[in-house]
């Protein structure tokens, strides 16, 4: 009997076994006893029972599961109450809280369409997004203060994937995007283990001589780009695999291509224009153009979205000033690829970015012993987002500057200059 692409399984199980072993012994280094804290979406059950069994054999404690589902968030947009977009579950994140305290590691698997919200009501899309940030800051405090292990993963959703391949029927395209996140997430080989632990030397080489320059300031130039980014003082560049307070080295994100570092919320100048699109709660933000002036972005345009951009600008005070600065090659595989994902854990991979919002406190010399004041007085950002943006390509320059002026070829079109 012939064999009919219906009869052939999209997502091939191998790779996806491979995956949730990298999840569990490269991203988490779950340790044995250590507890498992999981969030996905139902379309990424079959990645979700490979990594609970994983999870048990590496000796978890408990392994448990919140799923979400893109129809049950469509139902609350289409049917609830207007005072309902002003709540969110605080009680959940308290909860969230606890477990991270209490040494819980943390798992993302990221899968549903990026758009889903693309056609709702912008305002309760934005008061929704707010309430969730205010009441998910005890939990992210755990996560961006690197209290934990935690790690991010992604697992190829229909709707994800057909709004990558919209050309593709349902099962070809899922199996397109399968085989795009195996190949980003380095488990289409034979040991994906000791292909991350080559990648991760790599990566912690880059950190280590930026880390050695100890520069002021980094200089983009480029098409529609003059912009200065003061470093926070004592800031450390981190890349790849690194240590969290508990003491367990792990992989935040899988894929990740990038080495980055904290900038000084109140030293970035100049302009800088976006070199991909933003896809933000349901919403493609397009060519975007800001100004910044005493660290603050004062002017913001897009081509498209540009009344969610600015009013995420608005969400706090920190919104308009940056979180984060990260440097990728053009030639990074993701970038490679030529596809855009919607999805910042894979687009944020193929080019240089900068966040908007909360800065990371790992990115400061021992700064897991540093206060939420010794931060800020360092240059380091608060805020309820952290949104990351590319503003990389290969026509873009870098130079990293020190305290005296000295200038140093960091990024001659788009790569590293050494």
């Amino acid at each position: 009997m012939p064999t009919t692409r219906s009869d052939i399984a999209p997502v091939d199980p191998v790779k996806l076994d491979r995956l949730a072993e990298v999840a569990i012994k490269v991203g988490l280094q779950l340790q044995p006893g250590q507890d498992l804290f999981l969030t996905a979406p139902v379309a990424a059950l079959p990645l979700v029972r490979r990594i609970a069994v994983h999870a048990y054999k590496a000796g978890a404690g408990l392994v448990t599961t919140q799923l979400s589902d893109e129809e049950l968030t469509l139902a609350r947009y289409r049917n609830a109450a207007d005072a309902s977009f002003d709540r969110a579950a605080g009680w959940l994140f308290e909860g969230m809280a606890k477990a991270f305290a209490n040494n819980t590691a943390r798992l993302a698997i990221v899968g549903d369409n990026p758009m889903l919200l693309a056609g709702e009501d912008a305002a309760k899309v934005s008061r929704a997004s707010k309430a969730q940030s205010v009441a998910y800051q005890p939990a992210l405090e755990k996560i961006t203060g690197f209290d934990i292990n935690w790690n991010i993963v992604a697992y190829p959703g229909p709707s994800w994937a057909k709004l990558v391949f919209p050309d593709d029927t349902e099962d070809a395209a899922v199996g397109k995007l399968a085989d795009a996140i195996f190949a980003a997430s380095r488990v289409d080989t034979a040991d994906p283990v000791a292909a991350w632990a080559k990648h991760n030397a790599a990566l912690q080489k880059r950190t280590a001589w930026l880390n050695g320059q100890r520069f002021a300031a980094l200089h983009f130039t480029g098409p529609g780009t003059d912009l200065t980014v003061g470093l926070a003082d004592n800031h450390e560049w981190q890349g790849g695999s690194s240590t969290a307070k508990n003491g367990i080295t792990c992989n935040p994100n899988i894929p990740t291509e990038e080495v980055f570092t904290t900038p000084h919320a109140r030293r970035v100048s100049g302009h800088v224009s976006s070199t991909k699109p933003l896809s933000y709660q349901g919403t493609l933000i397009d060519n975007i153009a800001v100004r910044f002036e005493e660290g603050r972005i004062v002017d913001a345009k897009a081509s498209r979205g540009e009344q969610v951009l600015k009013k995420v600008l608005d969400t706090d005070d920190g919104a308009r000033r940056l979180g984060e600065v990260a440097l990728v090659p053009h030639s990074s595989p993701i970038s490679k690829s030529g596809l855009l994902f919607f999805n910042t854990l894979f687009d944020e991979n193929a080019a240089c970015h900068i966040a908007l919002g909360q800065c990371y406190s790992k990115c400061f010399l021992d700064g897991g012993s540093l206060t939420a004041e010794q931060i800020a007085a360092q240059g380091g950002n608060k805020s309820f987002i952290h949104i990351d943006w590319m503003i990389g390509s290969g026509k873009i320059d870098i130079d990293g500057v020190h305290a005296d002026g000295r200038r140093v070829p960091v990024f001659r079109k788009g790569e590293w200059a050494s």
